[in-house]
């Protein structure tokens, strides 16, 4: 489903990635894990095409990123870390715009489809500005889910948000999971606990560890804690 080899990203002298590699299968929930400025978000920029990698390539869904970046576009839901909203317009006015941006025909009824799936019916004739942050993110996820990709990519996405809104939002994805691939970024240990099956570990941009969570806690003799405190100290 989701491919990435050897990929280094370099800023100028600074080697944002150097020379990653990690398969993401179909179906799969995968737990980006680092500290801040590990390279999570840009390996997600990466793979979403929205930035190009000094070396290396990524695979998704069957398309090269280099060669066919508009099918990547395609076959991805992205939601980076700083939910792109327009705080003036109303969310349902904001989704009917991502609805014609993406091509969607019969939006209305799309709309209302997705809109019921992250539990933000309720609130779709309000201004976004208006909105809790809670709501806010659901619809982020909203416009990002429109077109039905088959993967999500979402950076920190329970970022920011309280204890309640952060169990609502991993229960979303959890049932988002039953239909799709999934790799989301955290510096939470515990949501990728509850949420992934596997987890990829980055540092200083370089993959420190890769598992299944039991591989990664040695069967349970770690917490998850512990197992990243140690690879995170490569």
């Amino acid at each position: 489903m989701i491919k990435v080899e050897n990929v280094t990203k370099r800023f100028g002298n600074i080697t944002a990635l150097n020379n990653i590699s990690f398969e993401v299968k179909k179906g799969d929930v995968l737990g980006f894990l680092g500290p801040n400025a590990a390279g999570k978000t840009t390996t997600m920029r990466v793979i979403s095409c929205f930035i190009s990698p000094s070396s290396g390539w990524v695979d998704v869904c069957g398309y090269d990123i280099h060669k066919e970046p508009f099918m990547v576009k395609k076959n991805i839901g992205y939601l980076g870390e700083t939910t792109p909203l327009y705080l003036d317009m109303e969310a349902y006015s904001f989704l009917s715009f991502i609805c014609d941006i993406r091509g969607i025909h019969n939006k209305e009824k799309r709309i209302r489809e997705i809109a019921d799936i992250c539990g933000i019916s309720s609130s779709l004739r309000r201004r976004i500005g208006e909105l809790s942050r809670g709501i806010r993110q659901r619809v982020g996820l909203a416009s990002v889910l429109v077109h039905d990709p088959p993967v999500l990519i979402l950076d920190e996405p329970t970022s920011g948000l309280d204890p309640i809104q952060i169990t609502q939002i991993r229960s979303l994805i959890q049932e988002l999971a039953k239909e799709k691939t999934i790799i989301f970024s955290t510096h939470i240990l515990s949501e990728a606990s509850y949420v992934c099956n596997s987890v990829v570990i980055i540092n200083k941009g370089e993959i420190v560890g890769s598992g299944t969570i039991g591989e990664i806690t040695q069967n349970g003799e770690l917490s998850l804690e512990e197992a990243f405190l140690k690879l995170a100290s490569k």
